[in-house]
């Protein structure tokens, strides 16, 4: 058995429509496939495709009263404009959360910063010199 990377990363949200949104118009994601959830037919479940193989599926807080508080720790986007990604998502509503920098981790160079999504989540964008 061989593992090709991850298929998606879920996200719990409070208000499923208002991610979408962030997700699709303020980073430039595509809808790429939904499906009402078959316990609650007003509930519905989104995957949204930021760059080929990332991949975050949108599912609204309560579906498993013990996943209601979860989220992930945070999700790193690799692109080659920090600065332009983090102002995208800033003017989309994030909240900021470290503004861009250059900089080492041990030998690597890399441009990073840190936002806050719709649900507090935090989004890291990267980029490796």
């Amino acid at each position: 058995m061989m593992f090709s990377g991850f298929h998606h990363i879920g996200l719990l949200t409070s208000d499923v429509q208002r991610s979408l949104t962030f997700y699709t118009e303020g980073l430039g994601g595509k809808e790429v496939f939904s499906f009402p959830l078959p316990s609650d037919i007003d509930k519905t479940i989104y995957l949204v495709e930021l760059a080929e193989g990332a991949v975050v599926e949108l599912i609204p807080r309560g579906v498993e009263e013990v996943e209601s508080n979860a989220r992930w720790a945070h999700i790193c986007l690799e692109t080659d404009d920090v600065r332009g990604a983090y102002e995208a998502a800033l003017a989309a509503g994030a909240k900021p959360r470290s503004e861009p920098e250059d900089g080492f981790l041990g030998t690597m160079e890399r441009t990073g910063a840190f936002v806050f999504g719709p649900d507090d989540e935090v989004i890291e964008f990267f980029h490796v010199k």
